[in-house]
Parts: C-alpha cells; sequence; structure tokens
C-alpha cells in the first residue's frame, strides 16, 4: 500500500539468487537420482549457530515470470475504504461488545501468580470443519455473494491478482480459502489454462526434494545438525492438541522444515518458523476434510496418500513464498527481529507515551515481549482461526505485509492499554504480555485489529519523528 495518500483524520478516529555450489538444491530433475549430498567446501560448524553465520545469502527467487504472477501492488483506495469500513461498523456496536473478547487479565490475578516464570498459556483453537450449524452461518446470503466474487475471479482464464488481493484484504471464505491462498502466494499461475499442471509439477518438485535430501541414508554433517534441531521442536509444538502429536503429522512438518533449511543457507532452521507452517497446513487439511470429520481426532493416516502427499506439498511452497517476505527475520542473529522491536517501541512511544512510560517504569523491556510476536507474526497470541484470518490480509499484503505486521503489534499492544495500566509492578505486566486473553476472539476482533494498524500505518509511516499525536484516553 502506498503510505503517502491524505486521510481526513475525522473519519479515522475511533532473477536469481543461488549459491552455485552442489550442497544447495534448486529445482530437482525428476530423472536424476541423487544418492548422496554433496558436502559444503567449508569445515562442518561446531553448532547450528555457526553454521547460520558462516553462510551466505542464498534466498531464491521462485519461478514467477513463468506462471505470469506479476509484483501487483494492493490498491490504496480499497484498503483504505475497507480499513475505515470496518472501523465505523465496529464503532456502531462497540458498546455491546461481550465483555470476554476485551477482558484483559485482572490485577488481583496477576498478584495472585506472582513467582511463576513466564506462564504462557498458547491458545490453539483448532478451527471448526463446517458442521450443519457453521454451514448455515457460512451460507448467508452476503457470505454467498462474496464467494461468488471470489469463484468469478479465480474461474477467469487470467487471473487479475490485484483484485483478488484486493477481495482478500477484509478475509477470504473457508470455502474458497485454499485455492485464493494458492494464488496469492504466488504458488498457482494467473492462467486458468497452466494451473493444474503447475501445480502437479511443483508437487511433484517438492517430492524429489524430499527423495534427494530427506530420505537418505547419511547427511552432510550441518544438515544433520538442522535435522536433530528440527526433530526435538516437532514434537514440542502444541503439546494438546491431539492432531500435532500424531507421528504421520509431525513427519510431514519435519519434512517441510527441513528442505526449506536447505534452500535456504543463509538462515537454516530457525526455531517459530515450525509455527508459521501450521496455518497453511489446516487450510489444506480442511480441504479435504468433510463435515462428519473432527478436525481435532482425525487420523491423517487414515486420508487417501495422494492427498496427504498434497496438503505437505501445498504447505511447503506456499510457507516458501510467505517467508521470502521476511527472510531478513532469520538471518544473522535475527537481526530483522530485533531491528522491527525497536521500530515497535519508536511507534508505541509516538503514539501513547503514556504506556510507554508506564511500560519502561516497570522495567518492561519490548525484546521481553515482542520479539516473539516479530517472530512467529502472533500465531502464539492468538486463536489458531485467527491468525488464518490474519494471514488472509497478509498474503493480499503480498511482499508488504512485514511492514503492516509492526502496526499490527502496536495495534495489538494498544489493544490492552487499560489493562496494563492497571497493573503496577513487573511480574504483573509480563503475566498479562504473555497471556493476553485472545481465547474468544473472532474474525471480527482480527478485521478491527487490521483496520487499526491500517490507519496506524497511514498516519504514521512517513510522519517525521517529531510528530507526537499527544495521549491516548
Amino acid at each position: 500500500m502506498n503510505e503517502n495518500d491524505n486521510v481526513d483524520q475525522s473519519d479515522l478516529k475511533g532473477g536469481t539468487f543461488w549459491k552455485k555450489q552442489k550442497a544447495v538444491p534448486g529445482r530437482p530433475s525428476p530423472q536424476k537420482e541423487v544418492k548422496n549430498v554433496a558436502h559444503h567446501n567449508s569445515a562442518p560448524a561446531s553448532s547450528f549457530q555457526d553454521f547460520q553465520e558462516s553462510v551466505r545469502d542464498a534466498w531464491e527467487i521462485e519461478d514467477d515470470d513463468e506462471f505470469g504472477v506479476a509484483d501487483v501492488k494492493i490498491s490504496k483506495q480499497v484498503a483504505k475504504s475497507a480499513a475505515l469500513s470496518v472501523l465505523n461498523s465496529h464503532r456502531n456496536r462497540g458498546a455491546a461488545k461481550a465483555p470476554s473478547a476485551k477482558t484483559g487479565v485482572s490485577a488481583t490475578n496477576a498478584k495472585s501468580a506472582r513467582g511463576q516464570p513466564q506462564i504462557h498459556v498458547k491458545p490453539v483453537l483448532l478451527p471448526p470443519i463446517q458442521s450443519s450449524s457453521t454451514k448455515t452461518a457460512s451460507t448467508s446470503e452476503n457470505n454467498q455473494g462474496k464467494i461468488a466474487k471470489f469463484q468469478t475471479l479465480i474461474e477467469s482464464p487470467l487471473l487479475n491478482l490485484d483484485e483478488l488481493r484486493q477481495l482478500s484484504w477484509s478475509g477470504v471464505p473457508v470455502e474458497i480459502r485454499p485455492n485464493t491462498w494458492r494464488l496469492l502466494a504466488g504458488y498457482l499461475p494467473a492462467s486458468l489454462e497452466r494451473r493444474q499442471q503447475a501445480l502437479e509439477r511443483k508437487r511433484l518438485d517438492y517430492w524429489n526434494l524430499v527423495n534427494q535430501y530427506y530420505d537418505i541414508k547419511e547427511r552432510d554433517e550441518t544438515h544433520q545438525d538442522t535435522y536433530r534441531q528440527i526433530h526435538i521442536d516437532i514434537p514440542r509444538m502444541s503439546p494438546l492438541i491431539a492432531l500435532f502429536q500424531q507421528k504421520a503429522v509431525q513427519e510431514m512438518f519435519e519434512r517441510i522444515l527441513f528442505i526449506w533449511a536447505i534452500r535456504h543457507p543463509a538462515s537454516g532452521y530457525v526455531q517459530g518458523i515450525n509455527d508459521l507452517v501450521t496455518p497453511f497446513f489446516i487450510v489444506f487439511l480442511q480441504e479435504v476434510l468433510t463435515s462428519d470429520d473432527n478436525m481435532d481426532s482425525v487420523e491423517i493416516s487414515s486420508l487417501l496418500e495422494e492427498k496427504v502427499k498434497s496438503i505437505e506439498a501445498d504447505t511447503f511452497w506456499c510457507l516458501s513464498k510467505f517467508l521470502d517476505g521476511i527472510q531478513d527475520n532469520y538471518i544473522f542473529a535475527q537481526l530483522g527481529i530485533q531491528q522491527k522491536v525497536n521500530q515497535l517501541k519508536d511507534l508505541i512511544q509516538r503514539i501513547d507515551g503514556s504506556l510507554h512510560k508506564h511500560l519502561q517504569k516497570h522495567g518492561i523491556d519490548y525484546l521481553q515481549f515482542s520479539f516473539r510476536w516479530m517472530n512467529n507474526l502472533l500465531t502464539r497470541e492468538l486463536p489458531l482461526r485467527c491468525s488464518i484470518r490474519l494471514w488472509d490480509t497478509y498474503l493480499a499484503e503480498a511482499d508488504s505485509y512485514a511492514s503492516l505486521h509492526k502496526y499490527v503489534c502496536a495495534a495489538f499492544l494498544l489493544n490492552w492499554r487499560q489493562q496494563l495500566l492497571n497493573e503496577k509492578d513487573f511480574q504483573g505486566l509480563m503475566l498479562l504480555l504473555q497471556n493476553l486473553p485472545t481465547q474468544h476472539w473472532t474474525d471480527g476482533d482480527i478485521g478491527m485489529l487490521v483496520a487499526e494498524a491500517y490507519r496506524l500505518k497511514f498516519t504514521f509511516a512517513d510522519a517525521p519523528n517529531h510528530l507526537q499525536t499527544g495521549e491516548i484516553s
């Protein structure tokens, strides 16, 4: 989005860079069998951190030109209109909103938990498969009208990606989300005629990579270090969700993350990337399930092998495209994230000096709570259904979503302003910041969040640092 347009404040209130060595894989040839992975020229690193620091940047640019997907930016007029519409609609009913969605951890409850080391309850709530009741809600006239608009765009001979991004910014209906995400991510071509062929080829490409670099007896030492770290992290992911404890699901995540890591040696695998696999995995899993299936208890091994392999391949390619927009987050000590945390700190200081001073007074370092917000894109702070809705907007933003995310984090923090000001010591503040009560959040809350984030971005992105807006009441 262009950040230079003027806004009536009264309305707003309320090319390939492949590393030239065999150890970094490109698209494999289906006919070529690789029996051993070539070793890096450098000596094996003593740790994954050493390896991470020793390699050069080799971020890969996929064949977008072949697919005919242009680098299209979302229309600022449409985004502005969508943001204002959401803000206005929520303002009108804000007074009647159920308090559970906005109620913070009370000071009393916070103080009763003093001494507990950084307690955090991840509100992972799997989105329901469309049962009869949810189908009734989703088949409303308005939703059906929106679905029809999506289908008209997607089924046109040559996709207008700009229009698809504009339509997706305010949310994508669950029925049409899988194909929409594939297109927004640049995984599928704009040409309808070539789409199925391209999909089959990319899925085959992924499984050739798995055969050549994962399903082997001996690995390069640096690759083995990567595999060990992934193998340790995956079982810890969402331990209370039965779906993610299935061996078949964990193996899918291992393969996806391992292949991504060896294709991106500048960063390799970094803890937190595993959380970013989940939204794509769930969206593509929902596509193959029926209303009789229970997302919490479905056995992945009971599904057709072809469907499971398609879910995994699609998840990998969409994740890869998505991470291209935040690649600097995972390079060399994650300096990109540290920079974004500092930018968030400066932004809050400009927007709400009272809140900033309150956090500083009680010794709260922004890095202590917002590093995870940047590293995991709020996936650990929001229910999964809300993360998926948020990613509708991020995918619609294309490469500029990394810039928007900083303002989403600012809007997210400001949402809990009063509860934070009510806390009078470090422990109470940290307990609240690590357990923000979003369990009951809905798509409407995310719509409000991204609309406010866009307002902040529009107002502050190009404003001089001396521009202070005063205190928020």
